[in-house]
């Protein structure tokens, strides 16, 4: 069991599964919502993905069309994007986990669109979009 917060601790999860693939994003979307060079995101079931605590304070924001970025109004963090195309698939922001993970990436994508001041120093392949 996984668990994990936002940063004022009103909503709190627990997922019932291992973290299925996980991206480093480089999109612009994706640096402009975290505020950094990118997002770290894992793939995981939306059946397996429950709230404990802060259903009304979740938010969502339309960043693409069928995009959805949902996030604590309180405090502001991302936790999680969903699409509309794949309803049984949330990608999870790794920040907002309170268990310890051992995870390696398995890319990093987008990265045509990289912040042009950050460079990308491990050995993870690289894809100029999605794979």
């Amino acid at each position: 069991m996984l668990k994990g917060s936002c940063l004022c601790q009103s909503v709190q999860y627990e997922i019932d599964s291992e973290l299925g693939p996980t991206m480093i994003c480089h999109c612009q979307n994706c640096r402009k919502a975290s505020g950094s060079a990118y997002a770290i995101n894992a793939a995981v079931e939306s059946n397996k993905f429950h709230l404990n605590t802060g259903e009304k304070a979740i938010a969502e924001y339309e960043s693409s069309p069928g995009v959805f970025r949902v996030f604590c109004q309180h405090c502001g963090s991302q936790l999680y994007s969903k699409r509309s195309t794949m309803p049984e698939i949330i990608r999870l922001r790794l920040g907002t986990l309170d268990t310890a993970v051992d995870i390696k990436p398995q890319a990093h994508i987008f990265v045509s669109s990289k912040a042009s001041w950050h460079q990308i120093c491990d050995d993870v392949p690289q894809f100029a979009e999605r794979p």
